[in-house]
């Protein structure tokens, strides 16, 4: 087998193969350590690898299969974690400067739900500051790029992650989500990434307040049915995360494959209030969904009409990154993103009545949400109105992508995704097609709250007619 092959193989896939020892944990984690080496400083998906801890990671996996003990979920599979999650013994710097030299004591309780699972982590990947915005870039390590252009942005928050997995560089990644930072990397590097139900996925320890109430943990990948293997292996209640979920008792490798015998899908390229949107965007997610008819399921399009909630979001973040980082805003301005830095003073300049305002516009889309699920099963739209973006966008401020007429701000760029993180429910971003430039696209399926298996289920069916995997990036 070549090693390429071995890079770009479904974690599934893997652990058939480490459990049967026709392939071990260490030949592929060394197979893909080789390609992190090559491809890396092109893309800067990893910031702080963990090579060694691998390594023996693996070696530890394959005595384990040698001497026939029960193997976790994940047994020996390589995986990424975000450097927004808590590693012990592993620098953790939020993206940061002024966590630069961070070393926790404890796991993220899904860092240790993976390791439980068996996963063989091989390093942390970046980030913005602290996940602040949809672009990935920072002060200490730089910039993230997509593989399919590195010319351009990967996306964020989880750049670094779906970068890794796009480029094989590891199959499987942690990422997190605050207004898209799952879906929108996603779709820029032409991987699946699926946010959960808030709360699926417990998260603690975690610093700040400014996403608590709207922060999902989620698997990047490249097959569907390795997400559902992350979400078995993370998910269920952990008594220090007050949001999060009792198990639901649901094995998502079982039911992934089969196929609702009723759906009724709505989609909608506006949500009732975006003006941008690629018309080649538009006409790959049209035509994605039109590949969902041969399922007998019902298809239309949907008269969704959110009342736009952008000021609402913007006022709950900025007022949520002021309170985190008011004293290092006063004291130490010049290690701060300076994106960062805007969004700090628009969130002091917030007074409580806004706060208030913004929570009730909130609970209207909630309520927009609950409408429409009572007539329809399923929600798709665009994740992104155009590909990839390319760096410098926010550097300059006068070099804004535009869209026909409507120039492109960072929230326009994140209209399909980020309401769906105010309202908490499952979302996936899966690649649709390819655009005239040969850059991913990306199309949102949209669950109702709780209702991962039915995402998953949809999101499976559509890789089974429309698979991407053997299309991979080249590096010259």
């Amino acid at each position: 087998m070549k090693k390429e092959d071995i890079c770009f193989m479904s974690a599934f896939e893997m652990r058939e193969k480490i459990e049967t020892q026709e392939l071990s944990s260490i030949e592929i984690t060394e197979t893909i350590i080789e390609r992190i080496g090559k491809i890396n400083p092109m893309i800067n998906a990893y910031c702080t690898p963990t090579f060694d801890l691998a390594r023996e990671t693996a070696k530890k996996a394959d005595e384990a299969v040698k001497r026939s003990e029960k193997l976790g979920l994940l047994h020996g599979i390589p995986t990424s974690i975000k450097d927004l999650m808590q590693t012990k013994g592993i620098r953790t710097t939020y993206g940061s400067k002024l966590h630069e030299d961070f070393i926790p004591e404890q796991d993220d309780v899904a860092v240790q739900r993976l390791i439980a699972s068996g996963c063989v982590i091989l390093g942390k990947t970046n980030t913005p500051e602290f996940g602040h915005i949809a672009l990935t870039n920072n002060k200490l390590f730089g910039e993230t790029k997509t593989p399919w252009d590195i010319e351009r942005n990967s996306g964020g928050s989880s750049g670094g992650a779906a970068s890794a997995v796009a480029s094989g560089i590891g199959p499987l990644a942690l990422g997190s989500d605050g207004g898209g930072s799952i879906r929108i990397p996603s779709s820029c590097c032409g991987v699946y990434g699926l946010k959960p139900t808030f709360g699926r996925i417990p998260s603690y320890p975690r610093i700040g307040i400014a996403f608590d109430s709207m922060d999902h943990y989620g698997p990047i990948v490249r097959y569907v049915k390795d997400a559902a293997l992350m979400l078995n292996a993370m998910k269920g209640h952990h008594p220090a995360d007050h949001n999060s979920l009792p198990d639901d008792d649901i094995d998502y490798v079982e039911t992934i494959d089969e196929k609702p015998k009723k759906l009724k899908i709505g989609y909608s390229m506006t949500l009732g209030y975006g003006k941008a949107l690629e018309e080649e965007v538009k006409e790959s997610v049209l035509n994605g969904i039109q590949k969902f008819e041969q399922f007998d399921w019902d298809v239309e399009e949907a008269n969704l009409k959110i009342k736009n909630p952008e000021s609402s979001f913007k006022t709950l973040v900025t007022v949520g990154n002021a309170y985190d980082l008011q004293k290092d805003f006063k004291n130490r301005p010049e290690d701060l993103s300076p994106d960062l830095i805007g969004s700090i003073r628009l969130g002091l300049d917030n007074s409580g009545m806004n706060i208030g305002k913004a929570k009730e516009r909130r609970k209207h889309v909630y309520e927009a949400m609950y409408q429409y699920f009572k007539n329809y099963d399923v929600l798709i739209t665009p994740t992104l109105p155009c590909p990839a973006i390319k760096p410098g966008w926010l550097e300059t401020g006068t070099t804004f992508p535009t869209i026909g007429k409507k120039s492109l701000s960072i929230m326009t760029w994140m209209t399909y995704t980020y309401p769906f993180n105010m309202t908490g429910l499952p979302a996936a971003s899966i690649p649709s097609g390819w655009s005239s430039s040969d850059l991913p696209i990306g199309m949102q399926i949209v669950g109702k709250r709780y209702d991962e298996k039915t995402v998953l289920q949809v999101s499976k069916a559509f890789e089974e007619v429309s698979p991407w995997q053997d299309k991979r990036p080249i590096f010259n």
